[in-house]
């Protein structure tokens, strides 16, 4: 394939040799005489491991050149990869404006060109970024419509610096959002010689995917450091413990626990969370991301609660009250602490679970239950059905088998809360409101 790439550093630099060393035809693009001088010369612009030799290769072998001169790579290629930076402004928001003046570049070179273009954004940007400034700027510039003279797609780039041609070749997926099938599979074809798992997905999906990857990177290193931090005021190895909690790919490193929903509850994580916090205030510790935990799973409450209230009907029936299905742990359930919150507004409440005997319930559980809700016994009922009946809103509150497909049992009068993403939710247009989707 015929490929320009624009923005010759970390990310341009090491995509346009790695996607020559794979065969394509590549031009690099950058306004910085240095950068193309370094690389028609066969040398690296940028310090990164691997990187010199295989930029020498492509150079030798003639397929990679680079230029400043963006009519002449655009009229010469079929695909432009986007790989210019996005800084941050002063107030934390990204810095467009590499994007924007390259996307004005290609849509000028688009007028003189009669063949479909595809432009691919590499760069990181926030959701809705590719469609809300990259296409603006070249339909503006180019007097074409995206669709009708080019087409639009994202693919994220997985690479660490220091690393970036090994992670180049062995990502650990290969992202494509497009919205069109045509330009999913030509961005796909890029890496034909690649082995990862592959994703088709939306643009903004693609956006949004780079974000929860980095945030979720940063926030296992802060982790570890206030972990360590907190062993190390104790006299405790960091690295043992972190050695033993990485061992479980079963709860630690998995899926488990990473899909958005309601907030947690129970008898352990809100407790020891408590304590690990109050130890640490003991020994005069900081540790400003474990101590945000609760405070983070308080606002979920708090989000449920809106849009309950913003509904604006008072009639409301619960299904489920267990912090977790399948159980009659009602220990710091966030749905207790909900349903106190509303009937503390006024709110005429029903509740069905059926693993919630009240009579069954002993020790800490019957305790914690009843100071919460006193009278308690008085809103829950016997069936769904009773539950249906009574309330104007229903709120699924866990994940029992039974309320995973409900409706199908739910008249047109009802409007549902879900906290679990029920099965059936695409039934309910007009009548559904998630909590985190």
């Amino acid at each position: 394939m015929k490929i320009s790439v624009f923005g010759l550093g970390y990310v341009g630099a090491v995509s346009a040799s790695c996607l020559a060393a794979s065969g394509h035809k590549v031009v690099g693009v950058d306004p910085q005489k240095s950068k193309t001088d370094a690389i028609n010369r066969g040398t690296s612009p940028i310090m990164e491991k691997d990187l010199e030799p295989l930029i020498a290769k492509a150079v030798q072998s003639d397929h990679l050149h680079a230029t400043s001169d963006t009519r002449s790579a655009i009229l010469a290629t079929d695909l432009s990869l986007i790989c210019v930076g996005t800084p941050s402004k002063p107030n934390g928001d990204l810095d467009t404006r590499y994007i924007d003046a390259v996307s004005r570049e290609l849509g000028a070179a688009f007028r003189e060109k009669n063949a479909p273009h595809t432009v691919v954004l590499r760069s990181t940007v926030l959701p809705g970024m590719t469609c809300s400034v990259v296409v603006p700027a070249i339909e503006a510039a180019s007097g074409k419509k995206v669709g009708n003279g080019f087409n639009i797609g994202i693919n994220p780039e997985f690479m660490r610096e220091a690393t970036a041609v090994h992670d180049y070749f062995h990502p650990p997926k290969i992202v494509v959002g497009a919205n069109d099938e045509e330009t999913a599979v030509q961005i796909a074809a890029l890496y034909s010689d690649i082995e990862a798992p592959r994703i088709r997905t939306s643009i903004e999906i693609a956006e949004m995917v780079k974000y929860s990857d980095n945030a979720w990177h940063a926030l296992k290193v802060a982790y570890a450091n206030e972990i360590g931090t907190t062993c190390k005021a104790m006299g405790i190895d960091s690295h043992a413990v972190m050695d033993i909690f990485c061992t479980d790919t079963k709860l630690n490193l998995s899926p488990y626990y990473l899909k958005p929903g309601f907030a947690f509850g129970g008898s352990c994580l809100p407790k020891d969370v408590r304590a690990l916090n109050y130890k640490a205030r003991s020994l005069d510790l900081d540790l400003p991301l474990i101590s945000a935990i609760l405070p983070s799973n308080a606002r979920q409450i708090d989000r449920a609660f809106d849009m309950i209230v913003a509904l604006g009907k008072k009639r409301l029936s619960f299904l489920g009250i267990s912090f977790k299905a399948e159980t009659d742990d009602l220990r710091e359930s966030p749905l207790v602490n909900l349903i106190e919150r509303l009937i503390g507004k006024g709110y005429d409440i029903r509740i069905f679970d059926h693993n919630v005997n009240l009579s069954h319930l002993v020790g800490a559980n019957r305790e914690y239950l009843y100071r919460t809700i006193p009278h308690i016994s008085s809103l829950m009922v016997g069936t769904s059905e009773e539950a249906l009946a009574h309330g104007e809103t229903i709120v699924i509150g866990n994940h029992d088998r039974a309320f995973l497909s409900i409706a199908s049992s739910l008249s047109q009068h009802h409007t549902v809360v879900d906290l679990i993403r029920i099965e059936d939710r695409g039934q309910l247009q007009g009548r559904y409101h998630g909590v985190n989707w």
